[in-house]
């Protein structure tokens, strides 16, 4: 798969240019499965949760805990280890994530209770939050900018979305036959064998401003004719402070109203409180010397306008997952294993899509191949308002195959959107940002989605519909607010990108 994510060029790469070496593959390999396992975990238990109450004795109103003490700090903390690896070494980061993960999914295969649970799945969550930044910097390093970086950019991105759609299969079929815990136990063993390979594949990456001959880290040596050398970079503090407690007081704020409504005044203080130190972060990195993000890079109508399209089409996609499954579930009352099977069907498509894309791409360009990807996906999604009390399964089937065609082509387009144009001592910038889209996406979707359809929910049972009626309500209510918000942004991306010429679009 060759994907252009640093100029607007037409030209398909040589085979020549694209080959990897035997060494090169399993590095890729081994990065890959590192981020295939944390999209995994996004999803794998979603299709278990009923069970894994019943057995840790949680009410439904706290199954939402076992999502959401993942997605805080796997979203929270993602730009701050992602600039501590840059600053003091991403291999070194990355094999520490990776043994964190593994002990927290043994600790919540072997939980004894909720709150052993949920510890695990917290630990996971940071364990996650290291892993993907420093794995795409990893990649992004290691692979020479060019072919070889785009063919490897557009095989990591269809990975990570092909594990959130096969995590549902899994989920399913694996807590039918075995229960909820072997779930936790699959990542746990497949993450050790990634951590067993890692430490012989990886060298460590630095920034080449702090490397000295034969690749040393330097500090503040002279060089030659006395020429100061740049010192390491200095943490941006007050932004890493800001947008972490930003991102964690919105995601905190969004998991509890699904739960509870949004008139609780911890929803309403965590959302002000959000929006507030996010703004601040903002005004703090127009101002540092060595900001966490770079601003004037977001002022680039590719960068900006791309990065929005792929944060919503991961928030959108996550969402209608996450619903459907309670539709199948909670209304139509299919058991684990028939769920997953039904989105068997989803990671057929996703595979298909993910290798059809950069051909699209090529034919008609990263800007009419993102809208039109977000079009199909509102569509699909709008599709699945037909979805009834007593049959549906088909239609959820065939509208999340086909959403997920489209948020596929999407994806790959997203990343070359975003990343297109740029100089190459951007790109690792654009990369970034990129990878914040993807993970910041998966992780408020659901609880933005979810508070909407729970609180939709809890009136209709209000004025006496019965439960599975009232859930189907609250299920229409995220998927139309969904396909609409998606819809939404297409046209706003097309008018945005407008004028870009070649592959961009």
């Amino acid at each position: 798969m060759a994907i252009d994510t640093s100029s607007p060029v037409t030209s398909a790469p040589s085979q020549a240019a694209t080959h990897l070496s035997g060494r090169a593959k399993l590095i890729l390999l081994v990065l890959c499965a590192a981020q295939f396992i944390i999209a995994l975990d996004f999803s794998i238990l979603n299709v278990a949760l009923p069970d894994l109450g019943k057995d840790l004795g949680m009410g439904q109103a706290d199954l939402q805990w076992a999502v959401t003490a993942f997605a805080l700090p796997s979203g929270g903390f993602l730009l701050l280890f992602g600039r501590i690896a840059d600053l003091y070494g991403r291999r070194k980061l990355f094999l520490t994530g990776l043994a964190a993960f593994t002990a927290a999914s043994v600790l919540a295969t072997l939980a004894w209770d909720p709150a052993s649970f949920l510890a695990g799945r917290v630990l996971q969550g940071l364990g996650a939050a290291v892993i993907v930044p420093t794995g795409m910097s990893l990649l992004t390093t290691t692979f020479t900018e060019g072919p070889q970086r785009e063919r490897a950019l557009g095989i990591s991105s269809t990975v990570m979305s092909l594990g959130f759609t096969i995590g549902m299969l899994l989920g399913g079929v694996m807590t039918d036959a075995l229960g909820w815990r072997s779930t936790m136990g699959l990542l746990a063993v497949a993450s050790s064998v990634v951590l067993a390979l890692a430490p012989g594949l990886l060298t460590e990456s630095l920034p080449h401003s702090l490397k000295g001959m034969g690749g040393a880290p330097i500090h503040s040596l002279k060089g030659m004719g006395g020429a100061p050398i740049p010192e390491r970079p200095r943490m941006d503090v007050p932004g890493a402070a800001t947008v972490t407690s930003g991102l964690l007081a919105l995601i905190y704020a969004l998991s509890t109203a699904a739960q509870h409504g949004f008139g609780g005044t911890d929803v309403i203080v965590g959302l002000i409180a959000g929006v507030g130190l996010l703004a601040a972060f903002v005004v703090i990195e127009s101002r540092a010397a060595e900001p966490l993000v770079s601003l004037p890079m977001l002022r680039r109508r590719t960068v900006a306008w791309g990065n929005l399209g792929g944060l919503v089409t991961f928030a959108m996609m996550s969402t209608v997952i996450f619903l459907l499954t309670l539709y199948l579930q909670e209304v139509l009352e299919l058991s684990a294993f028939r769920t997953g099977l039904i989105f068997g069907g989803q990671g057929v498509v996703a595979a298909l899509a993910g290798a059809v894309a950069p051909r699209v791409i090529g034919r008609i360009g990263a800007r009419n191949t993102l809208v039109t990807g977000m079009l199909i996906q509102a569509v699909c999604t709008a599709a699945l308002l037909g979805l009834g009390r007593h049959s549906g399964a088909w239609l959820a089937l065939a509208g999340a195959a086909l959403g997920c065609l489209g948020h596929l082509w999407a994806i790959v387009a997203y990343g070359v959107t975003a990343t297109s144009g740029l100089p190459d001592h951007e790109q690792g910038l654009a990369t970034g940002l990129v990878t914040s889209s993807q993970q910041i996406g998966m992780t408020i979707g659901i609880p933005l989605l979810s508070a909407l359809s729970s609180a939709r929910i809890a009136s209709l049972q209000d004025g006496g519909t019965g439960f599975a009626e009232a859930t189907l309500g609250g299920i229409k209510l995220g998927l139309g607010v969904d396909a609409a918000i998606v819809a939404v942004v297409a046209v706003l991306l097309a008018v945005g990108l407008r004028g870009r010429a070649g592959r961009a679009g």
